[in-house]
């Protein structure tokens, strides 16, 4: 028998294994989300505790703030991937709209006195007409131009937030929500699991939103301008319309994850008016993978993670026992958050969700 004969067989037999393998796999990825779902929802009940993770145990109201922050930063990361992975536009600006939905609700409740139905109202107006305004004037430029335009339209807010004009924003001191303006069941520590839900809820809208976009018709249009702007344009179609349009409803989006973010903090800080707030999502987008399905949530997730326990894990007594050339560089959070980010670019160039691609490929596995 030759020793084509005999390799044949092994062959043909490894052909039906794989095949089979990728339904498994198409199942699996299926049944993922709705199963992260329900471990979401129910995470607020379990004791759990683990201290070199979370500040307590994991219905603790500190745990289920951390983590409500970072689902609403997951959900801030794919609206910015709305417009920097799925249709290409570098914006430095994206911070202004969440600055926009938190101050907005604040100052309508806590200075003018409305009513938060009245301010909620208020903020979809101002998150819709000033996107459009502001991106109206931005995508008359491209590229680096673009970037540079969103980005003073960004220093504006930021000025204005800081010199507190007729003492509506609290300077740099931010201003707090005035506590009767926050519904009962997400006052107190007590309703901190009302304000993670909240968050969730938050995180399912968006990532709702955005798959439904991409594979709508402007959707494909965006991904063909991310391509090649001119291409689209020479076929008839006008490519600052859907530019603007992507730009409207991701700014919407960020809106709306200020307000949620305000319920959480209980207040709106100039924190969030600065250019590495920005930044910071350019960042998420980038080591969960740009204009994949999940790359920017968990780009997010894992970004406001170690952003917010950096700092206590820095001074921790495990840390502190090491020798000094290696506990002055972790007890640095940004330092972390640099060598994980180049990490992530130099080893894995398609982000932290093309992984498992990634590992299939080095095992010969088909796709």
């Amino acid at each position: 028998m030759t020793k084509t004969a005999v390799l044949a067989p092994s062959t043909a037999a490894g052909e039906p294994a794989a095949s089979s393998a990728a339904p498994r796999r198409r199942l699996l990825r299926r049944a993922l989300p709705p199963a992260a779902f329900a471990l979401l929802v129910i995470l607020p009940y379990s004791t759990l505790d683990l201290p070199a993770l979370l500040p307590g145990p994991v219905n603790s109201p500190g745990s289920l703030q951390l983590l409500g922050v970072c689902l609403v930063f997951a959900g801030l990361a794919a609206t910015y991937d709305l417009l920097f992975g799925h249709t290409g536009l570098l914006s430095f600006g994206h911070a202004l709209y969440v600055v926009l939905g938190s101050y907005t609700v604040n100052i309508a409740v806590t200075k003018w006195e409305f009513g938060l139905t009245a301010a909620l109202a208020l903020t979809v107006v101002v998150g819709l007409v000033v996107p459009a305004l502001l991106g109206a004037l931005a995508l008359r430029v491209r590229g680096i131009a673009f970037a540079m335009v969103t980005l003073a339209m960004a220093q504006v807010a930021a000025i204005a937030v800081a010199s507190d004009p007729g003492r509506l924003t609290g300077g740099e001191e931010g201003l707090s929500l005035l506590p009767s303006a926050v519904p009962e069941f997400l006052a107190g520590i007590d309703n901190t699991a009302n304000l993670y839900w909240l968050a969730l809820g938050y995180l399912v809208l968006v990532a709702g939103a955005v798959a439904w976009l991409v594979n709508s018709e402007p959707g494909r249009v965006w991904a063909a301008i991310r391509e090649n702007e001119q291409r689209v344009a020479v076929l008839g179609l006008q490519p600052y319309r859907f530019q603007l349009l992507a730009f409207v409803i991701a700014s919407f989006l960020a809106a709306l994850g200020g307000t949620v973010h305000l319920f959480l903090m209980g207040g709106s800080s100039p924190q969030i008016t600065t250019s590495s707030f920005t930044l910071g999502f350019l960042l998420m987008v980038v080591l969960g993978g740009a204009g994949t399905r999940w790359g920017a949530i968990l780009g997010g997730l894992l970004y406001a993670y170690l952003d917010h326990r950096l700092g206590a894990l820095g001074t921790s007594e495990g840390v502190a026992g090491l020798p000094g050339w290696l506990r002055g560089p972790l007890s640095e959070p940004l330092f972390v958050l640099g060598v994980l980010f180049m990490g992530v670019v130099y080893f894995l160039p398609g982000g932290l969700s093309g992984l498992g691609a990634r590992l299939r490929r080095n095992r010969g596995v088909r796709p």
